[in-house]
């Protein structure tokens, strides 16, 4: 493909615009399958090799970092991540554009991160046409088990998202947001500094 019409391709995606698999063919280069492949069976007790693989994999990787396998990865490159990361099992990112998360950021097991949709009108997703935004979770947020975020949202500072929700919409700082979609449900506090604590439970 030319490089002016590459160029082109780019700004669709960009502007989230829908364009094809063909089209973007052009992007094989950044995908990391046989990294993730090689990270995904890596021994746990390998943490040397498992770091290497991550810088490599993943477009930034701060400090601490701890990813559990197995994880997808559809390009791998997209994906940026801050110091004191954990993501459990069966984590997937979907990342054809950025994901970028923050520092102190805790995901559960099962979670999806998908930058990407499709076209509802079947005549819309020949050649699996789609379009792609960004996902940005920001610092201190948990994700609870097997939720998924879509194309566009950002997750505001500290808050968390409840087990199974789907997150269609942004998320504003300091909530817990939870269910299908996903709705804050309330304000986290100071009240939440004395839960789950041998004093409170007494």
């Amino acid at each position: 493909m030319p490089e002016s019409d590459e160029r082109e391709v780019l700004d669709r995606i960009r502007k989230g615009l829908v364009y094809t698999e063909s089209e973007a063919a052009f992007q094989a280069p950044l995908r990391r399958a046989d990294l993730v492949f090689e990270y995904n069976h890596t021994p746990p007790s390998d943490a040397a090799r498992r770091r290497a693989l991550l810088v490599a994999i993943l477009g930034s990787v701060g400090e601490r970092t701890v990813l559990h396998a197995p994880f997808s990865a559809g390009f791998g490159s997209n994906v940026h991540i801050g110091d004191d990361f954990f993501g459990n099992a069966n984590l997937a990112f979907v990342d054809d554009v950025d994901i970028r998360i923050g520092n102190g950021v805790m995901i559960a097991p099962n979670v999806t991160l998908t930058t990407t949709g499709h076209p509802v009108h079947p005549a819309r997703r020949v050649d699996f046409a789609r379009f792609s935004e960004p996902i940005v979770i920001e610092d201190r947020v948990w994700i609870g088990s097997n939720a998924v975020v879509l194309p566009g949202v950002r997750i505001g500072y500290g808050s968390v998202i409840g087990a199974g929700s789907v997150v269609s919409r942004d998320v504003p700082p300091m909530v817990v947001a939870v269910g299908v979609p996903c709705r804050v449900l309330r304000a986290v506090t100071d009240d939440d500094l004395t839960t789950r604590t041998v004093a409170a439970d007494a």
